[in-house]
């Protein structure tokens, strides 16, 4: 499981309280249409926090305001989606904008990453034509 030292534990805990309005809204519409899916908000990974993870999917999901294109931050951006994939982790990068202005495709867009391509427990995948 992805988890981090303490201190990021706790700072994770005071980011719960204090997500910012795309966050909160977006947690809304996870929590209601998840479609099977768990999702966990600020959640630490290493001396990171996630604003959302999927677990089961190997999946974080990161809500991008304006800051994040400012000075150092997309390097910092870069380094943590780096660390993510050697802990064998995809990141879903979406804009706080897209959040606001388009919620239903948000919410589509993040339970189609989710979904695996194929599920083993339902047999080969269809050659080709077969489907």
């Amino acid at each position: 499981m992805l988890t981090g030292p303490g201190a990021t534990i706790a700072k994770a805990r005071n980011l719960r309280r204090a997500m910012s309005l795309p966050e909160a809204l977006l947690w809304r519409e996870l929590r209601h249409r998840s479609c099977g899916f768990k999702f966990r908000r600020q959640h630490p990974a290493g001396p990171f926090i996630l604003d959302f993870a999927c677990l089961e999917s190997r999946l974080a999901i990161e809500i991008d305001g304006e800051a994040h294109d400012r000075g150092s931050n997309p390097a910092r951006d870069k380094a943590r989606d780096e660390w993510l994939m050697t802990q064998g982790y995809r990141t879903l990068r979406i804009p706080a904008r897209e959040v606001l202005s388009n919620m239903e495709a948000v919410v589509a867009l993040i339970l189609t990453h989710c979904r695996p391509l194929h599920q083993p427990s339902a047999g080969p995948p269809p050659r080709t034509g077969e489907e």
